[in-house]
């Protein structure tokens, strides 16, 4: 009978992996845990990761040829244990391959424990560190527990920031000695913004105050060139605004309402008071605009004086009550003294009280078109 020679490549992975792992050589006499075999880690990495052969490989390279697997497996053990799924893993291995040869006890338990003492659960962990690992990076007792504390007063409560770190972890990152505070400073102490004021903007918008303050300096500047006075509330507002949008979809937004007959100093206007309109893509921006000109039948300029509108939701807000406008018009209740603006703007339950309830045995389709 011919008898075939056994090769490694026909054994399953994990029969390969215990074969490297557990052979009769020095190292597995001696109690190692690891191999010289460059493939070793690739083929470890696969097998407990899942990762692919390509990336396993980038991911080995970065980790010591003597690569311990009892420290792997047991970090490995240890985030599985906090619910982490191989997907979570692979994240966060990639991101940070060195992770497997930590000491759970003294590097990561630390870390997580520090976490739930912040009022996190298991979930919240879970999303905040797979979309940010660098917390579980950062020193306990020096950086996270500190920066934690820091974050919480700038915000006005861990409610805030843990709402915060649920949605966008990164700006937790941020330096706070070289970023965070000097930005404040500045906008306090050279701006003449309140503080409370700059805190306002840093609820919504945690990221306004990490920006790089050689950048910060420079949109003070461009604020203050569009006429709008630092003293006035809506300087911080603004600011803010053009923190999160480029220069080249600013001009995207200016070439495009001046296709629709704004003028420079209309958009300008707009700007100091409804600068949130920026953050509306040109795309959204021109079909609110076509349905404000081309259906209600207003004027650009009647749109740039008062420019919320353009914060409205067309499908939810806009076009459901063009049609109550529709059936008021049509039963002859709509009156000069009904203000376009007014009633595209005003809250649901106001709106409800002023044009629909007083109807609503007449007119019962007008609950209905909402």
């Amino acid at each position: 009978m011919l008898r075939f020679p056994v090769r490694h490549r026909f054994l399953p992975p994990s029969t390969l992996l215990r074969r490297v792992l557990f052979s009769n050589d020095t190292s597995a006499s001696s109690g190692a845990t690891a191999s010289p075999d460059p493939h070793f880690m690739v083929e470890y990495l696969m097998n407990t990761c899942g990762f692919s052969a390509d990336v396993a490989f980038k991911v080995s390279k970065w980790l010591p040829r003597s690569q311990s697997t009892e420290k792997a497996d047991a970090v490995l053990g240890f985030f599985r244990s906090q619910g982490f799924d191989d997907t979570n893993l692979r994240r966060i291995i990639a991101w940070r391959p060195g992770l497997l040869g930590w000491d759970v006890e003294t590097n990561l338990a630390p870390k997580f424990k520090l976490l739930r003492e912040m009022g996190l659960s298991e979930s919240d962990i879970i999303v905040i560190v797979r979309r940010h690992p660098t917390v579980i990076g950062s020193n306990s007792e020096n950086a996270l527990l500190p920066r934690f504390k820091v974050w919480e007063s700038l915000l006005g409560s861990k409610e805030i920031l843990l709402k915060h770190l649920r949605r966008c972890g990164w700006f937790f990152s941020s330096n706070i000695e070289n970023v965070v505070r000097p930005n404040i400073n500045f906008l306090r102490d050279e701006c003449g913004i309140p503080e409370d004021r700059v805190s306002l903007v840093i609820k919504r918008n945690p990221s306004f105050i990490t920006q790089n303050p050689d950048a910060l300096r420079a949109l003070v500047d461009r604020t203050a060139g569009f006429g709008v006075p630092r003293e006035s509330t809506m300087f911080i507002w603004v600011l803010n605004a053009l923190s999160r949008v480029s220069r080249e979809k600013f001009e995207a937004r200016v070439k495009l309402m001046n296709r629709f007959g704004w003028s420079n100093s209309e958009f300008i206007a707009a700007i100091q008071k409804q600068p949130t309109f920026l953050l509306r893509s040109t795309e959204a921006l021109q079909r609110k605009m076509k349905f404000f000109i081309k259906i209600v039948g207003s004027t650009p300029s009647d749109i740039a004086k008062r420019p919320v509108a353009l914060e409205l939701s067309l499908e939810k807000r806009l076009i459901p009550r063009f049609h109550v406008m529709e059936i008021l018009k049509s039963e002859g209740l709509w009156t000069s003294r009904h203000k376009l603006h007014t009633f595209f703007v005003s809250p649901g339950p106001k709106f409800l009280q002023k044009y629909v309830l007083p109807y609503k045995d007449k007119l019962p389709k007008l609950l209905e078109v909402l």
